[in-house]
């Protein structure tokens, strides 16, 4: 009884490492590029503030993305190889951070120096250096990308939504014009935008494609946008909930990316 017991134990458990493989097979062969997306990074963060995490959790993040021999990239690297028809190689992720909070500077960009892993931030041109003290100077701007690890892209010039924004001719300042003065400013061309709070429609997304951008973010575009619409890129929002490795672990590795695309393409 025991030796047929013992057999039946090895099939199961040979069942399922056989579907393991052949899962984690399909997902190397459909894979998605997870572009991980912060806000803050601060001691404050708790597990109900979803836009932050704290600087632990942060090192801890960019260490095992370091251990575990992840290609990260700049997003625009991401929107060239797409453009291109190149394949991404599995292990291939990008790090975004929203709206440039003084934090990055202060919290963030220590540790992508340490570890030397390269992050875009998305600057809301009207907020840089506000009174408030809690945005990033253009001086820490051009800093971080001296330091050949932080590319800098456009979050419009205001922080409002664009499809909240009437007037056609402003949302086309918005992005327009936060190209120019970034431009102008960082003396940098810069080709990536951020939709603010990730949404859109099809005139915006034209008017960034008009704009001269090389492709734009945002957050959950939907299912009428695929995969390799690069002026639709899909993120993940990084919070406190993902301190554990296990859970960063799922959605670094492009495992949970792959399941939610695949939820929505079996719902169209």
């Amino acid at each position: 009884m025991k030796h047929i017991k013992r057999k039946i134990a090895i099939i199961i458990l040979g069942s399922f490492l056989l579907s393991v493989l052949i899962y984690f097979n399909i997902l190397r062969q459909n894979y998605v590029v997870p572009i991980l997306m912060y806000h803050s990074v601060s001691p404050q963060a708790s597990r109900k503030t979803m836009l932050v995490v704290s600087p632990e959790t942060f090192e801890r993040q960019i260490r095992f993305l370091k251990q575990h021999n992840y290609k990260v990239v700049p997003v625009e690297k991401i929107a060239n190889l797409i453009k291109n028809k190149e394949k991404i190689p599995f292990g291939t992720i990008a790090i975004t951070f929203d709206d440039g909070f003084k934090d990055n500077y202060t919290y963030a960009f220590p540790v992508l120096k340490k570890y030397k892993i390269p992050a875009t931030i998305f600057v809301i041109v009207n907020e840089v250096g506000r009174p408030q003290g809690d945005r990033v100077s253009w001086d820490e701007i051009k800093e971080m990308q001296d330091s050949g690890l932080v590319v800098i892209g456009s979050h419009a010039l205001g922080p409002e939504p664009l499809v909240k924004i009437n007037s056609q001719e402003q949302v086309r300042r918005e992005i327009f014009e936060s190209k120019r003065v970034l431009e102008e400013k960082l003396g940098k061309k810069i080709n990536i935008f951020c939709y603010p709070e990730g949404m859109f429609n099809p005139v915006i997304r034209q008017l960034v494609i008009d704009a001269g951008y090389l492709g734009s973010v945002a957050t959950n575009p939907g299912r009428n946008y695929p995969d390799d619409d690069i002026f639709a890129l899909k993120r993940l929002r990084i919070s406190e909930n993902a301190k554990s490795m296990f859970v960063f672990g799922v959605e670094a590795s492009g495992f949970y990316t792959y399941m939610k695309e695949s939820k929505r393409k079996h719902k169209k």
